[in-house]
């Protein structure tokens, strides 16, 4: 599909300056809308329990309100800083930066905003480990999300590599993905005996792909025991600059591609992944 519109929920934490400048450089690349949602936790209320009177009750809030708009002035200088770096215009909210403050819980807020949009990007969550936030943006937004590593210095899609296994989830990451797939020089198929009994339905799925005027190429492959690594593998040994594969989540986000844990790729893969669940 032709994408218009990207959705990037951030939060804190360790990297956020990292993880603003592969948003943007994603969001330059593609020349088009992005929508950022920065989101903090609301504030616990428990002081008024306490008994206090409505005077300090009143100082209280204020010290609360006056530290959140201290941290969303810091954001917005921050994304300002990473946004002049890389040359795009101002002021946001008028430009193609749509930055949304909101507070609330995280996962709550993504569920109810990711669905106005074509894609959702996001930074691999810290450690490889899988966070509520991460799972909401794929598995409620009823969007294919593109995970950016939280460093990530330079995005193309001059090469992206497929991981084939036949299921649903992969076949519609193909289709969500094939405007990226026009745009790169190679793209190559990867698959197993597992999945892949004979060589017809991989020409299946090669001619379907020449519809959309893109040429591809396929190999099976010997997976391992370690769930994902032959599929990284085979992305970092081609060099690929993309990875393009089928999330499942009837275990939570728990398995990915020759079905297996998506930690692997979560917290190994050094290049972007494209998923759709």
């Amino acid at each position: 599909m032709n994408y218009k519109k990207m959705f990037f929920p951030v939060g804190g934490g360790d990297e956020l300056e990292e993880r603003l400048y592969g948003a943007l450089l994603i969001t330059k690349f593609f020349d088009i809308k992005l929508e950022i949602l920065k989101c903090s936790f609301p504030q616990s209320k428990k002081y008024k329990e306490l008994g206090l009177s409505q005077h300090i009750v009143e100082e209280i809030e204020e010290d609360v309100g006056v530290k959140l708009s201290d941290e969303d002035k810091d954001f917005k200088e921050l994304l300002e800083k990473v946004a002049k770096q890389l040359e795009f215009n101002f002021p946001f909210n008028n430009s193609q930066i749509d930055l949304i403050i909101k507070e609330g819980v995280r996962s709550k807020l993504i569920e109810e905003d990711s669905k106005y949009c074509d894609l959702v990007i996001a930074a691999a969550p810290p450690q490889g480990v899988t966070t509520a936030t991460f799972e909401t943006a794929l598995l409620k937004s009823g969007k294919p999300v593109l995970m950016f590593p939280r460093v990530l210095k330079k995005f193309r899609l001059d090469s992206v590599i497929i991981g084939w296994n036949g299921s649903p989830e992969a076949s519609r990451a193909i289709t969500l993905s094939i405007d990226m797939l026009k745009k790169a020089q190679r793209v190559h198929i990867v698959s197993s005996e597992e999945y892949t009994k004979s060589d017809e339905k991989m020409n299946k799925l090669i001619d379907y792909l020449k519809e959309h005027d893109v040429d591809a190429t396929y190999k099976i492959v010997e997976t391992t025991r370690i769930p994902g690594e032959a599929l990284l593998t085979n992305a970092l040994d081609g060099n690929f600059d993309l990875i393009v594969a089928g999330a499942f989540g009837q275990k939570g986000l728990k398995e990915l591609m020759f079905g297996g844990a998506t930690k692997y790729l979560l917290e190994h893969s050094p290049i972007p992944v494209f998923m759709s669940h």
